[in-house]
């Protein structure tokens, strides 16, 4: 049965529009979570528009939130080293008490990557310093010292203390590559999300490559929960988002992620939340 979220991108908004919407999500329990995304600039026009810092907005709202689960879809793994990113994320843990998912992925945005020099890459060094990075954060997160050495990323007796609340904080993992994404996910991945509106067959076709990919290595696929993402305008018909997020949970996603498109306003929350019950 899947279940459902709400996703704020914090672009063209204000941040008491964003609380107000994270607020009135947690208190109807039929949102199990709520996720912020990533970036620096806004990804729709103007892109001169505001854009609020995920990690600074993750660690306020867990804070003024007491139920969702939170996270952000998906951080860059570029935009910072693995070691801050991990010791962030035990942080954030703490401060929601234990309510958190790491969301990672290998960067795209070129634009304020080129305008901050912050190094993107080619693909293929993008999703190798991905690798690195996902298994540096993983060790950090679970092991007491890391040591690791390669192209990209080389940590000496290194610690992340505390450890997360959490027995075990999940590592969300966002991308469509089959190559080099999903096999990743399958290795690494307790979550596995897709954005910018699959269709189903789309969906269909990469999960069964997830599952290819999940065989080779031994892993059971069925412990990896998937995540897709529903566009939310505010002109949406909220029994049409409904239908769609029952056509998706139909051929075995988990979670669907209503993403609003803007205006951020939270008279749009209990309309979504009586649809969903209905449909």
């Amino acid at each position: 049965m899947v279940a459902f979220a709400i996703k704020t991108p914090p672009q063209h908004g204000t941040w008491p529009e964003f609380l107000d919407v994270w607020r009135a999500a947690d208190d109807i329990d039929l949102f199990e979570s709520a996720w912020t995304m990533d970036h620096f600039y806004p990804l729709t026009p103007p892109m001169e528009g505001t854009h609020l810092e995920s990690w600074a907005m993750l660690a306020a709202l867990a804070t003024l939130t007491t139920r969702l689960r939170l996270g952000c879809m998906v951080n860059g793994m570029h935009y910072r080293h693995p070691a801050v990113t991990a010791n962030a994320a035990v942080t954030v843990d703490h401060i929601s008490e234990g309510r958190f998912s790491l969301g990672l992925g290998a960067g795209w945005f070129e634009p304020e990557s080129n305008a901050y020099g912050i190094r993107l890459g080619t693909l293929k060094e993008r999703f190798d310093r991905f690798d690195e990075g996902v298994e540096v954060i993983s060790s950090l997160l679970t092991n007491d010292v890391t040591n690791f050495k390669g192209r990209y990323y080389e940590l000496t007796d290194a610690r992340c203390n505390p450890k997360p609340l959490q027995a075990h904080l999940p590592i969300v993992i966002g991308g469509k590559g089959p190559k080099r994404t999903l096999r990743t996910v399958a290795r690494w991945a307790d979550h596995w999300d897709v954005a910018g509106g699959a269709d189903l067959e789309d969906w269909k076709a990469l999960d069964a490559t997830l599952r290819s990919h999940c065989e080779t290595i031994g892993r059971d696929h069925g412990e990896i929960k998937r995540s897709v993402h529903i566009m939310w305008p505010a002109e949406a018909d909220p029994k049409e988002l409904a239908d769609r997020a029952r056509a998706f949970g139909e051929v075995g996603v988990d979670l669907a992620i209503f993403s609003m498109r803007g205006p951020y306003e939270v008279r749009l929350v209990e309309p979504l939340a009586d649809a969903l019950r209905a449909s």
